[in-house]
């Protein structure tokens, strides 16, 4: 058998240097101020580390100038926020409760795993948003079959304000109460007015990747202090007021831990900031990608100021553009990180069963939309990369 030959190998000073990977860019990671260390030493040092004690107190009163809703909790997700919500409101299984199709199934999961029947309606070309003309047609319809819905929940999207004075309006007329999903928008207004001021009861999130982040978290707000104060009860597992442990009913454990709360405390002052931030990247993409054939970004209504927490965009390859996919596995390629729109709720395996009323416009949404990435700390050489990659499939 012959002898293996040995490879020669060049020293290390002569082989070619590989060219380092180029850094991932992430869809919207979380930014620090850092002042979270600061208050996280400082609620360790106090001792309070559970949902209880100041911090979350705290966390609570200043966000609730921010939100212009004075009754606020904070709860361990927005999907608590959004379940305590619909207990609050007295949902029992067998109610109806309409949304916004175009939206994350965390906005209607508690409600079914309640019992709840969901119906999801389609969004308007101009916003995105829960359409206020299709939600009047359809409460018109129930209210003639005897049928109106628990709740009506609009969705915020992507940082904009759903049209939420249009279905408040409406939804008064015939009694309905408004659950609004605002977990995407904090720091979002339409006519002057904060994202989900207006509704009964406004759901918000802290989520790693939302423009003010806890590392996770939620918060619950209103007008009214007596919802406010039972979904209080509820989160603390409806433990009622006895030396003992006592309970009329079942709850939750649904309170934000205090060190959540210290870093949503250090991040929540910088809001203002990263509302500008983030319009300014959607400002750049559209100044960089603006006028390739066959790209839209979503509108933003006149009457809404949006914080463009998600730059999002349309790809509609019948007028010249790549498709989304392609746009975005040439992304991914590169390491950067993109995302489809939502996939709207009608087109969910989960509800194949749920009636609906239109659903074309969120459908298209989902087939040609895309969301950039949209970090507040997002550079300009790193949005660059993004804009030439996509530049490219123009070209390709």
């Amino acid at each position: 058998m012959p002898i293996a030959q040995a490879v020669p190998v060049a020293p290390p000073a002569l082989r070619r240097p590989t060219r380092p990977a180029a850094e991932p860019i992430l869809l919207s990671p979380p930014q620090l101020t850092g002042q979270e260390i600061h208050r996280l030493a400082a609620t360790l040092e106090s001792g309070w580390i559970a949902p209880a004690g100041p911090v979350p107190a705290a966390f609570e009163a200043a966000l609730a100038p921010v939100l212009g809703l004075p009754q606020v909790l904070a709860t361990a997700s927005g999907t608590a926020a959004l379940h305590l919500g619909y207990r609050v409101l007295g949902l029992v299984p067998g109610d109806e409760v309409w949304t916004a199709t175009l939206t994350y199934v965390a906005t209607i999961a508690p409600a079914v795993q309640m019992g709840a029947r969901p119906r999801f309606l389609d969004v308007a070309e101009e916003s995105w948003t829960l359409d206020p003309n299709l939600l009047e047609r359809e409460l018109a319809r129930a209210a003639r079959a005897g049928r109106l819905p628990r709740a009506v929940v609009p969705v915020d999207l992507f940082g904009q304000s759903c049209d939420l004075d249009a279905i408040t309006a409406l939804c008064d007329r015939w009694g309905v109460a408004v659950l609004c999903d605002s977990a995407e928008s904090l720091g979002a207004t339409r006519r002057g007015r904060p994202a989900g001021q207006g509704a009964r009861l406004a759901a918000f999130s802290f989520n790693g990747n939302k423009i003010i982040t806890a590392g996770g978290g939620g918060a619950l707000a209103s007008d009214d202090p007596a919802l406010i104060a039972e979904a209080r009860r509820l989160a603390a597992q409806a433990k009622e007021a006895a030396p003992h442990y006592q309970h009329e009913t079942t709850g939750y454990s649904y309170g934000l831990s205090s060190i959540l709360a210290a870093v949503g405390l250090a991040q929540l002052g910088a809001l203002p900031a990263r509302v500008e931030a983030r319009r300014a990247i959607f400002a750049r993409y559209q100044a960089g990608l603006g006028d390739l054939p066959g790209i839209a970004f979503m509108p933003e209504p006149d009457w809404s100021r949006g914080t463009r927490w998600l730059t999002a965009l349309t790809l509609d390859p019948a007028a010249g553009a790549p498709g989304r996919e392609a746009a975005r596995l040439a992304l991914a390629t590169a390491g950067i990180e993109s995302r489809p729109v939502w996939k709207p709720m009608h087109l969910q395996p989960a509800f194949r069963r749920a009636p609906r009323a239109g659903g074309a416009v969120a459908a298209q949404l989902f087939e040609q939309g895309l969301c950039l990435p949209s970090g507040s700390a997002l550079g300009a050489a790193q949005q660059a990369r993004v804009i030439g990659i996509l530049r490219g499939l123009w070209n390709a």
